[in-house]
């Protein structure tokens, strides 16, 4: 460690006061972790929340500090109780800490938007991308290296039986990206600041986090003299409920689907026509990227350029597609298979843009209008978070998952329900026509083979 000073500090409008080893400054000053700071934590959702302005940067210092705390409960824990669980040792915190301050590193500009929802790539955290940042070539790679911790902390944020994983305790990840970690109790509190949205996470939740010494889990301890902590899971249970929520309001929200798909489709444009690899997309930021479409696509020139340089003029001016239809799971689960199974992902790709024409050559032939179309599959579990956070439940002679207990809190089953629900296939068009949009409706209802539709475009303002 240089010099004597062991931590210097950070103001954090969520937590206040978040201190940083010097190891950790070395590798926030790198480019990889600099180029974050362009990287808005909520993608496009700033076009419907003005002040969600903050960035994956914040979000993955905040992390740090949400870990630090996790490990001085488990510690405190520990202390008090050594018989019946594990601590965190100074240098595991040291690797537990790097790993969360890390966790996004791989992130690409709107990539919920083109992973997790469109499918073009796979998504942020495949081990070939931890891969290429860490490498020794890289600035962050070589400072990893040097510190001595670039396999271990590759080996917590990489998916298990990953190439070149090495075996750590589960906990190590854990305490970073579980169910409910330091990823999700920082973005909860960061994301309801910055949306304006009302929404508080009791902090003492964090004091019961424990380490399992059979299994090596991060659990939550519910028990107390064989009594449920009736508090405790509530507290956990609504943590979950904040996170629907949000999904609800914030991160599915129609119009930021409807950007990230004016953003995917001009990414699958470019990538169609063989003038951009997924490589390329790595180290852009939200504002970069856009520029990289618009000069790949001016190189080739033609319809590819009229057509990118369009989609990325209406997302920095905020002119989206409509919504003509959105058909829910609630309304379609007989079909959602089928749909899922047709028209997401690469593997869709076809269909997607043959019904697409469909639709569009059908309502020029009865409209006269030339309406461009995007259907907007998503995948079929989204971003489900399931109860997989470890729990103690007083009476059992194990530890286990929450979703376990699922009988014994309702509760968990209907959030479940409701998390499925939000799945929506959506027909976005190119007009604010409402008329037009009724005629998109009926016709691309017909193409889907009797899905039912639940939006009337005539109740647009």
């Amino acid at each position: 460690m240089a010099g004597r000073k062991r931590f210097s500090v950070l103001r954090d409008p969520v937590h206040g006061d978040i201190y940083l080893t010097h190891e950790e400054l070395r590798l926030v000053d790198t480019p990889e972790f600099q180029r974050l700071r362009g990287i808005k934590q909520l993608g496009h959702a700033y076009l419907v929340y003005p002040g969600a302005m903050h960035t994956r940067f914040d979000h993955s210092i905040g992390t740090l500090h949400i870990a630090q705390r996790m490990i001085e409960a488990i510690n405190l824990a520990f202390e008090l109780d050594p018989a019946g669980s594990l601590g965190i040792s100074e240098e595991e915190a040291r690797v537990v800490r790097i790993a969360a301050l890390l966790h996004d590193i791989t992130h690409i500009p709107f990539g919920h938007s083109i992973e997790d929802q469109d499918g073009l790539f796979e998504r942020h955290d495949c081990a070939y991308r931890y891969e290429r940042l860490f490498d020794r070539s890289r600035p962050l790679g070589r400072a990893l290296d040097e510190l001595g911790v670039r396999e271990d902390v590759f080996s917590v944020l990489t998916p298990p039986k990953a190439p070149g994983r090495r075996a750590v305790p589960a906990y190590w990840g854990q305490v970073v990206g579980g169910t409910i970690a330091a990823d999700i109790l920082d973005y909860l509190a960061r994301d309801a600041y910055f949306t304006g949205l009302r929404l508080e996470v009791d902090p003492r939740t964090e004091r019961y986090f424990r380490i399992d010494r059979t299994a090596g889990n991060l659990f939550i301890d519910l028990a107390k003299r064989e009594l449920l902590r009736e508090d405790i899971l509530s507290e956990i249970v609504r943590m979950l409920e904040a996170r629907y929520y949000f999904s609800e309001r914030v991160y599915y929200h129609h119009a930021k689907v409807a950007a990230g798909a004016l953003v995917a489709r001009a990414v699958d444009l470019c990538v169609q026509a063989g003038c951009l690899v997924e490589g390329e997309l790595y180290d852009q930021t939200d504002t970069s990227m856009l520029d990289l479409l618009d000069r790949k696509a001016s190189k080739r020139g033609g319809e590819l350029e009229r057509e990118v340089h369009e989609l990325t003029d209406r997302l920095r001016t905020r002119r989206l597609y409509k919504r003509a239809c959105v058909f829910p799971r609630y309304e379609n689960e007989d079909l959602q298979e089928e749909l899922v199974g047709r028209y997401f992902s690469a593997g869709g790709r076809e269909a997607r843009r043959d019904v697409e024409e469909r639709i569009r050559d059908l309502v020029r032939f009865a409209t006269g209008r030339d309406v461009r179309i995007i259907v907007y599959c998503p995948a079929k579990r989204m971003q489900l978070k399931e109860a997989r956070i470890h729990v103690r439940w007083p009476g059992e002679a194990e530890i286990a998952p929450l979703a376990e207990f699922g009988e014994r809190v309702p509760r968990l089953g209907d959030l479940e329900t409701s998390y499925r629900n939000l799945w929506k296939f959506y027909v976005f068009a190119e007009t604010h026509d409402s008329a037009i949009l009724a005629r998109v409706q009926e016709i691309a209802a017909e193409e889907l083979g009797g899905a039912r539709n639940v939006y009337d475009p005539s109740a647009i303002a």
